[in-house]
């Protein structure tokens, strides 16, 4: 397997000052991936902006794994409802467009 979009998780750690044993918590609780290639831990460049937001909600907030995963999933939900309202309104716009 190619490392061409994975980075390493110890020069992420170096990156943003984290112990291992924080990202080996987020793998243990199912929060984030870690994919061992050629006995080497990676992760994949996709998942760098939710690994940064669990940092800050970590770090800044002082929040556990458990309340990680739990911001994590209603701000997934809150996402998903503005994707859902957008399609409705747009929806709506045809029988707006109609009444002209």
């Amino acid at each position: 397997m190619s490392t061409e979009n994975y980075i390493p998780v110890q020069q992420l750690c170096a990156y943003y000052q984290i112990e291992m044993s924080f990202i080996d918590n987020l793998n243990e609780y199912g929060l984030i991936e870690i994919s061992t290639i050629e006995a080497s831990q990676f992760i994949h460049h996709d998942r760098i902006t939710d690994l940064e937001k669990m940092i800050r909600l970590h770090h800044e907030l002082d929040i556990n794994m458990a309340g990680i995963d739990s911001v994590l999933h209603l701000l997934k939900k809150i996402d998903d409802l503005q994707t859902e309202l957008l399609a409705i309104r747009n929806r709506l716009r045809i029988y707006d467009d109609d009444e002209v």
